[in-house]
């Protein structure tokens, strides 16, 4: 009986004492996980990071139940575009207002002047003012270019870009009308999140204003966050260049002319034809005529209106130099131009007014 009291004694302080080491142990590492100075070696990863081709493959999946039919698709949030086109269209004009295009599958080239530049699955697109180009799109039916289309907020882009002046310093880059730049993880990982909510009218309302915001800022800090962020933030040269552009897109019926232009911009007439080529990639008059043709199609396209109506709402006086015109920027006569559209299912984009 005495043994078996002393056993029962040795027992109870062997498991005391690995009681308190199990405790001593997490308290170490607790004590390396939360004290201040470890605080720096902490890894703020996402819990359940997930490999590119496994995003992308949501991203693809999440876009076909949304938008299932051939063209553009209106989400339920403001500003957002999802785009589908299942067949290839040759280098073309496009005029895009301000926004992020990110590419869930397939491949568009835009030419701009002498630049080329790739949007894909792997690299995102974002236009910092309105701006004519020309693109080609790579398609097919079992591969469709799939893509999401965010307009830029300018208010918020502003309020963002403080916030970073506070702890990045002033954006120095020399801004650009428009970026080609690599998808990183956490844009993706933002836009999937977007796609996900965008499946609930509830979720969209609450979550989706947030999530366009973390969208921005990702932009803001990704690879080449500083010079997006001088471009949208639309400071100095290129600031009064982005002015006369809205000017230009809020009054394409207005009679407008260089100098005027020049002189609301504060500049001489040789420094702002400069500049404003040097933003867009061609003249301010050639830029003048590419918008106002741009919007004519897209009222044809889509509104259905004749030729003659559209030029005069645009602000062309002739309809047979609206029909010349016309047809040496898009390659076709306006009524041919309308039908092959309609047929490939395209809607013309053109830039927002109030971008």
């Amino acid at each position: 009986m005495k043994y078996t009291k002393v056993w029962k004694i040795c027992l109870f302080l062997s498991n005391c004492v690995q009681t308190a080491a199990k405790t001593h142990s997490r308290c170490y590492i607790a004590s390396q996980i939360l004290l201040p100075d470890r605080m720096t070696q902490m890894s703020f990863e996402p819990l359940f990071a997930d490999t590119g081709d496994r995003v992308q493959r949501r991203m693809i999946e999440l876009h076909t139940r949304l938008a299932p039919n051939e063209g553009d698709t209106l989400a339920a949030l403001d500003g957002v575009r999802l785009i589908r086109v299942s067949r290839p269209a040759p280098r073309m004009p496009v005029l895009y207002e301000p926004n992020i295009i990110v590419v869930c599958q397939g491949r568009k080239l835009g030419y701009l002047g002498d630049r080329s530049f790739v949007y894909d699955a792997q690299q995102y697109l974002v236009l910092s003012v309105p701006l004519p180009f020309e693109c080609e799109t790579f398609a097919s039916m079992d591969e469709p270019f799939l893509a999401i289309s965010i307009r830029v907020d300018l208010a918020v882009i502003a309020e963002l870009a403080l916030l970073l002046d506070e702890t990045l310093g002033a954006a120095a880059s020399e801004p650009l009308g428009v970026y080609s730049t690599p998808l990183d993880a956490p844009l993706a990982d933002a836009v999937v999140r977007l796609l996900e909510v965008l499946a609930s009218p509830h979720d969209t309302r609450v979550l989706g204003p947030a999530i366009m915001r973390e969208i921005a800022y990702r932009v803001l800090t990704g690879a080449q966050g500083d010079a997006i962020r001088a471009a949208l933030v639309q400071q100095h040269h290129f600031g009064r260049i982005a002015k006369a552009l809205r000017r230009i897109h809020a009054e394409l019926k207005a009679d407008l002319d260089v100098e005027t232009l020049a002189r609301e911009a504060g500049m001489s007439l040789a420094v702002f034809h400069a500049h404003f080529k040097h933003v867009t990639a061609t003249s301010p008059m050639q830029y003048v005529k590419a918008a106002r043709l741009h919007q004519a199609r897209l009222m044809m396209v889509q509104d259905g209106v004749g030729a003659g109506t559209a030029a005069a709402r645009v602000g062309y006086a002739s309809a047979s130099q609206f029909s010349r015109e016309f047809k040496r920027l898009f390659g076709r006569s306006p009524g041919d131009e309308v039908r092959w559209m309609r047929e490939i299912g395209i809607r013309p984009a053109v830039a927002d007014t109030d971008a």
